[in-house]
């Protein structure tokens, strides 16, 4: 007899199907042995950069939508059409599903703080994967604000270079004299100010952190 053909009697003297399967156990509030296993830093990993690709789909497709639909628009601009709002809807449900199917596997394919929240009140997930995750999905906002501050600053004056290789492709694609004039420009500024921010952030925020760390264990 299989295990779809048990049959058990119910409270009210009905039968009825016994289950096939059992509820997995309630995640525990805090796992601290969780926070030593690989799986959940990558786990973490792919909802950052599922989350980053998501906005920049999407974002980008609106911006899109916008800027060819503007009446002022003249030329080419003009004469492309925008991808509607249909295009919009689809933009956002296309990169939800294919996001959550490749991240399923990884990390649940969460992508939202909401759905991570939802999850942890359930007992889905521990209190530190919760956690984890809702930073990893909210990083991607302050990173793209800092390189929108950026652009809009820096648009004017040199075109924003900030990224060595965007820079190269612009100025290879395009082969003419301008782009590579002050061309190392585009290279030594982000390489230097990458060595700045690792500088700061190993002698002086790290160096902080790692004293006040001593001082704290010295006055226990």
């Amino acid at each position: 007899m299989g295990k779809d053909d048990v049959i058990e009697s119910g409270a009210g003297g009905g039968e009825f199907a016994a289950k096939d399967y059992t509820d997995p156990p309630p995640a525990p509030l805090i796992d601290a042995a969780e926070l030593g296993s690989w799986s959940l830093y990558r786990a973490v990993i792919a909802e950052f950069i599922a989350t980053l690709l998501f906005l920049y789909i999407t974002v980008a497709t609106v911006i899109g939508y916008k800027h060819q639909t503007d009446a002022s628009a003249s030329g080419a601009d003009a004469a492309c059409g925008g991808v509607g709002v249909l295009g919009i809807a689809w933009a956002f449900g296309g990169m939800i599903f294919v996001l959550v199917y490749c991240t399923a596997g990884i990390s649940g394919g969460h992508i939202n703080p909401a759905v991570t929240f939802g999850l942890f009140l359930a007992r889905k997930v521990s209190l530190v994967r919760a956690l984890l995750y809702i930073v990893a999905v909210l990083a991607p906002l302050p990173i793209g604000f800092a390189v929108f501050m950026v652009h809009l600053a820096t648009i004017p004056v040199t075109g924003t270079g900030i990224n060595p290789a965007r820079s190269l492709g612009a100025a290879v694609i395009y082969n003419k004299d301008k782009p590579w004039d002050d061309h190392w420009i585009f290279w030594v500024g982000p390489l230097v100010g990458a060595a700045i921010a690792a500088f700061y952030h190993q002698y002086i925020l790290r160096a902080g952190a790692i004293k006040a760390l001593g001082s704290f264990r010295s006055n226990a």
